[in-house]
């Protein structure tokens, strides 16, 4: 093979491959919702 073939494929892989390696920077989060905080029992003066 020339020496411009060989140049130009290698240029061709190496695009490739800085094309394929940006997907994996991409930073994932998960929102989670808080519980739900419950209210306490209001008393009622039933055991006094």
């Amino acid at each position: 093979m020339s020496n411009s073939l060989k140049a130009l494929l290698a240029f061709g892989i190496l695009a490739v491959v800085a094309a394929c390696s940006n997907q994996g920077d991409v930073e994932e989060y998960v929102v989670v919702d808080p519980t739900p905080v419950t209210v306490e029992p209001v008393y009622t003066g039933k055991y006094n």
